[in-house]
Formats: structure tokens, C-alpha cells, sequence
């Protein structure tokens, strides 16, 4: 019999990259939850409607991505591209504006696009994204970018701010950006767009097929494009910000540099989603060669009315976990692997050994071993395999003497005999600063 496979660009997070998904995920509410954002989880389906009126006819997600179908109904229902409007839509649906808490939100869940598979990349994928909903100051769109660098800088991707902040060890620190610029509010952006549309027109032979068909009702497109983007950003005009908008601009600089953040100012960075005014930013990533954004967002501020709500300005951001694992993993292969490897060498050891990997475990040491009734050199290859950094050994002579082998399986150094009794004393040196005091 044939067997059955999963759909292309659908996948199984198998351990163990599905432990590090698990930790960042764990990373993120306690952070999140430090600034203020409280969990909000919203609908898998929705009206495909509210993607089409939010998120834009003319964006790649609706014309081209979207999982839509007709139910029993005979409803248009899409699975959700993104996570912002259904977070919109709940907002106004329950009235979350008349609440008197704040509206600060955070969502973690998958996301669907029937968009081409490749690296970080695929048809269902996680998210992680943080909206502030009600607050029009610069200070909210700092905090919104300060709370995704120290996010980043938790999970070990570095570069983006002045401190280290890295809490969960999964090795050497990956580098990062921060980009920004302005979008201008819907009185700059009227200016800019015919600026835009009259440069486009001029270079229309240049454009993809599918630029073309869009210039007249979306000409910012362009330079979201994959194709186009690379070709015209440099060369096309610029936005010119009105006063106000040229004001809120500069003071998120001022207060990103405030909070330690380094930025760079990128003024054709666009975001390829219709409902962005103002501040627009994205975080890239070394790690991830030429497809490199591991983050993005920004303020919207027409977003909430344009849905039947009242009128409110918003900030916020999304991510792709998926992207931001493969970040991390290309960095350190062995982030989510035990720190000591437990072999008993014997039958009459198995007893002791299983002492120590219990021991090691209650004081939130990462151990793990195979078949204790395996022989020594079969645990000790799926130690290798287990990229654990020491092996503990324990033999009938190590018992005898109540003493215990620390091998190291990655430096240069090849093995210690230490007293059982100072067993974890020595690993809390040799693993620092991992391991906290028993």
C-alpha cells in the first residue's frame, strides 16, 4: 500500500527543532507580558472579506495566497493569512475600546499561504506578532520596536541594541538589523502615490506582468515586489512627510536611541500590506542569506475605522517563528540539545546511573540518555548523535569507589574522574552560567 505523505508545504516539527519552537514560545509570554501585552487568540477562519478589506486587493496575499473556499453556506471563508485583522476585527466586534484596560495584545498561531515553499518558508507556518491598539504617540511605536529586539535578543539573535539580554542560551549570537522609515500619513502618501504612479508609468516596460496590472491601483506595490522592488527602490522618488509626520518620525529615532536600539534609516523600505501609515519597520537577519526579514511591521492608523470601528491609531508587528528558528539554527545547530549525556557501562552500574540522570534533571540540568542495557560503545555513539557536550560514565569500579567519568564530547580535553558527591559542583563550572547552584 501506498503510503501517504503531507501536502506540499505543510510539515512536521519533529524534536527536536520542536522544543526550541516550544521555548521561544514560552520566551514570548513572559516577555510580552513584562510590557504589558496580555494573549489574545482569534480565529483560525474568518470571512475571506475581512482580509480582502483590510489587507488589500492588490496584495500577493489575497490575489495570489490565500486558502479561500465556499462552506456549506455558501460564505467565502479564508484561513488567515495574518494575524492583525483578526485581531482588528475582535477588537471592534467586542468592543475592546470601551474596556478601560489597555489595548495591547499579542497572538501566537498558525498562519496559511499558499505562496512557493523555500528556506523558513511554507504553506502553514507559526506567527508570533504584538498590537497596541489607542495610542498615537511616537513613544508607542519605540516601545513596539524595543519589545521585538529584546524579544530577539532573548531568543540569541544580537546586533540590534547596545545590551545583551540573552536568556536562553541557545548559543552564539546571530546577527541583526533594524530598519525603518516613514509611510507618511494619508495626506503624504496621496502626494507620494501620484509622484510614484508618474515614475512607474514612465519605467512601465520595466515592470513585471503583475506590477503592470496594478500600477494605477496600488503603484506602492512596485516596490514591495519581490521582483520589481530590487530593480526600482534606489532610483524611484521618495516621500516627502508633512510636518507632523516629519515630527512623530524623529521622535522614534530620538527614543529608539534612547532605549539602546540600533537603527538604520532605509527610506524605500515599504510594507507590502495597503493599511500602513508612518512609522514601517523591519528587523533582517545574517543568518538567512538573500531572503533575510525575520520581522516586520508597523503603525496603522486608518486601520480600525476603515473596518466599522471608531477611530484608532494602532502599532504593531508579526514574525515568522519558523524563519526565526532556522535564524537560530544556523547559528547553533545543537540549540535545543541536552548539555550531559548519562552511559552506564555495566548492569551493575544502570541503578546509579539513573540516580544521576535524575539528579541532574530536578536541579534543570538538560540530561538524557539511551538503553542503559545497551553496551558502553552504543550509548556512547548516541551520545555523539545526542550533540550533548559531556557524557557522564558511571562503571561497577565508579561505584565502588563512588566516583564518576566526565567526558567531553566537543573539546579538546578528553575525560575527568570526580567524586560522586561533587558531581554537580563541577558541572555547574564547567556549564556556566547554565546551571544554577544545587
Amino acid at each position: 500500500m501506498r503510503p501517504i505523505h503531507s501536502l506540499r508545504g505543510f510539515r512536521d516539527i519533529l524534536p527536536p527543532e520542536s522544543g526550541l519552537f516550544s521555548k521561544i514560545e514560552t520566551t514570548a509570554r513572559e516577555m510580552f507580558a513584562s510590557y504589558g501585552y496580555r494573549e489574545i487568540r482569534i480565529p483560525t477562519l474568518e470571512l475571506k472579506e475581512l482580509f480582502v478589506k483590510s489587507t488589500g486587493d492588490t496584495t500577493d496575499i489575497v490575489e495570489k495566497e490565500m486558502y479561500a473556499f465556499e462552506d456549506q453556506g455558501k460564505r467565502m471563508i479564508a484561513a488567515r493569512p495574518e494575524g492583525t485583522p483578526g485581531v482588528v476585527r475582535a477588537y471592534i466586534e467586542n468592543n475592546l475600546s470601551q474596556s478601560g484596560k489597555n489595548s495591547k495584545f499579542y497572538y501566537i498561531g498558525s498562519m496559511f499561504r499558499a505562496e512557493r515553499p523555500q528556506a523558513g518558508r511554507y504553506r502553514e507556518f507559526t506567527q508570533i506578532g504584538v498590537e497596541n491598539l489607542g495610542n498615537p504617540s511616537p513613544f508607542a511605536d519605540a516601545e513596539t520596536i524595543t519589545v521585538l529586539v529584546r524579544f530577539l535578543e532573548k531568543t540569541g539573535i544580537s546586533g540590534c541594541s547596545g545590551s545583551s539580554h540573552s536568556s536562553l542560551h541557545l548559543g552564539p549570537q546571530c546577527g541583526c538589523s533594524v530598519e525603518i522609515n516613514s509611510m507618511g500619513c494619508a495626506k503624504c502618501r496621496s502626494i507620494y502615490r501620484e509622484n510614484l504612479l508618474s515614475y512607474l508609468k514612465a519605467n512601465s516596460g520595466d515592470l513585471c506582468d503583475s506590477c503592470k496590472s496594478r500600477i494605477d491601483r496600488n503603484p506602492l506595490r512596485a516596490l514591495d515586489c519581490k521582483t520589481d522592488g530590487p530593480v526600482f527602490a534606489e532610483k524611484a522618488p521618495g516621500i516627502s512627510m508633512c510636518a507632523e509626520c516629519e515630527e512623530h518620525f524623529k521622535k522614534t529615532g530620538e527614543l529608539l536611541k534612547i532605549s539602546g536600539i540600533f537603527f538604520k534609516l532605509n527610506p524605500h523600505l515599504v510594507r507590502g500590506i495597503d493599511y500602513y501609515t508612518r512609522t514601517v519597520f523591519e528587523v533582517k537577519s545574517s543568518a538567512l542569506g538573500s531572503q533575510d526579514a525575520i520581522a516586520g511591521g508597523g503603525r496603522y492608523d486608518d486601520l480600525v475605522k476603515s473596518m466599522g470601528g471608531p477611530a484608532t491609531p494602532a502599532v504593531g508587528w508579526a514574525m515568522g517563528l519558523d524563519r526565526l528558528v532556522l535564524a537560530i539554527k544556523e547559528v547553533n545547530p545543537a540549540a535545543d540539545s541536552p548539555e550531559v549525556f548519562v552511559a552506564a557501562a555495566d548492569k551493575n552500574s544502570r541503578i546509579e546511573a539513573f540516580r544521576i540522570l535524575t539528579e541532574l534533571r530536578d536541579y534543570d540540568i538538560k540530561a538524557d540518555s539511551s538503553d542503559f542495557d545497551a553496551s558502553l560503545k552504543s550509548q556512547m555513539r548516541s551520545a555523539d548523535k545526542s550533540d550533548a557536550r559531556l557524557a557522564i560514565i558511571i562503571g561497577e569500579e565508579e561505584v565502588r569507589s563512588s566516583t564518576c567519568i566526565i567526558k567531553f564530547l566537543k573539546e579538546k580535553l578528553s575525560q575527568k574522574t570526580v567524586v560522586r558527591n561533587n558531581l554537580l559542583s563541577e558541572l555547574k563550572l564547567i556549564l556556566k552560567p547554565a546551571v544554577t547552584d544545587p
